[in-house]
């Protein structure tokens, strides 16, 4: 795809942008990219918020559309406010939170499922691009030993992984029989500034501010592969502008950790004792490890994350601590 890796200007539409990832994606691209154009349909649903991006509310080459990825008309809507041809859509928005999914999964099929498809009409529509940001959740879940490659078979384990599972489905199929453009990218779990507090690290963080403790699910065992936000983002790039027809990209930090030894760390970084953790019941169907090998990424596109856990995670927790107004609300 060197006409994507070569081009000066590119309008793209990306939905999502005030979710966690998005956010951070757009000012990513504002920043690497700032020929390009970003037309952002979101709907602002509890977890997409709008302080995200207050910070580039000006900037000439981003405009926001309030609206829905399951409506056709809030899709033309948002695309219509790019200065020209459409070059790609990113698919970012996503009902995310597992124990959410368990409560209503519903919910998740529309927005993960019927909203993917909407997005993948458009783009054969006007014959462009299409993008889809997944997880390596569809993956399923790894014994002790072993990486998720992007042959492994998906085997999703919970509703909010098999609503993903689906969309990357469906974009695999418009590939295959409409011949549509289509990329996914599966990433390991993120972390960083503009997470949702509901989130391990950042409810860990906030809760040992508000004097709380941090909950970790039953024994605090399952492990999982941690990457900064922006090495991920870096990461979508890269598999936009050069990324192979039809080809799923792995995003990972090779970075595991397990969930108590994170709340330990945090625990250590915020200078307290471990009496600030406790135990809480386990989540329904809790995956054991995820684990994800990126060969693929660094090979094809020349990803390599910036970002270690040493420095990332002590930056992330300064972070929420110099922007509680921002969490705050949130946490009400």
């Amino acid at each position: 795809m060197d006409k994507f890796f070569y081009i000066q200007s590119m309008n793209i539409l990306v939905t999502g942008c005030c979710g966690f990832i998005g956010a951070n994606f757009v000012k990513l691209v504002l920043k690497e990219r700032p020929n390009w154009n970003i037309a952002n349909l979101d709907a602002l649903t509890y977890a997409g918020n709008i302080e995200n991006l207050r910070d580039i509310e000006g900037n000439p080459h981003y405009s926001f559309f309030k609206g829905n990825i399951t409506s056709d008309e809030d899709i033309s809507a948002a695309a219509s406010l790019l200065p020209g041809k459409l070059d790609a859509v990113v698919n970012f928005a996503a009902e995310s939170h597992v124990d959410n999914s368990i409560k209503n999964p519903g919910v998740f099929i529309r927005t993960n499922v019927e909203g993917t498809l909407k997005l993948l009409k458009y783009a054969q529509e006007k014959k462009t691009r299409f993008l889809q940001v997944s997880t390596d959740e569809v993956y399923g879940t790894l014994g002790e030993t072993g990486l998720f490659t992007e042959d492994t078979p998906l085997a999703p384990n919970s509703p909010y992984s098999a609503s993903k599972a689906a969309a990357d489905f469906l974009a695999r199929a418009w590939n295959e029989t409409y011949k549509l453009d289509t990329v996914i990218t599966r990433c390991s779990n993120n972390y960083g500034p503009y997470q949702f507090p509901e989130k391990l690290i950042p409810l860990a963080v906030t809760n040992l501010m508000q004097g709380k403790k941090i909950p970790v699910y039953g024994k605090g065992i399952n492990i999982r592969d941690w990457l900064h936000v922006e090495d991920h983002c870096m990461g979508i790039l890269l598999a936009l502008e050069k990324g192979e027809a039809g080809r799923v990209y792995n995003i990972g930090g090779n970075n595991e950790w397990k969930n108590i030894d994170i709340a330990k760390e945090l625990v250590k970084i915020m200078g307290l004792c471990e009496d600030k953790i406790e135990f809480v019941t386990d989540r329904l169907g809790h995956d054991l490890r995820y684990a994800i090998d990126a060969t693929r990424i660094r090979k094809e596109l020349g990803w390599e994350p910036k970002y270690t856990f040493s420095t990332g995670l002590p930056e992330t927790v300064k972070w929420y601590k110099e922007n509680e107004g921002w969490w705050k609300p949130l946490k009400k």
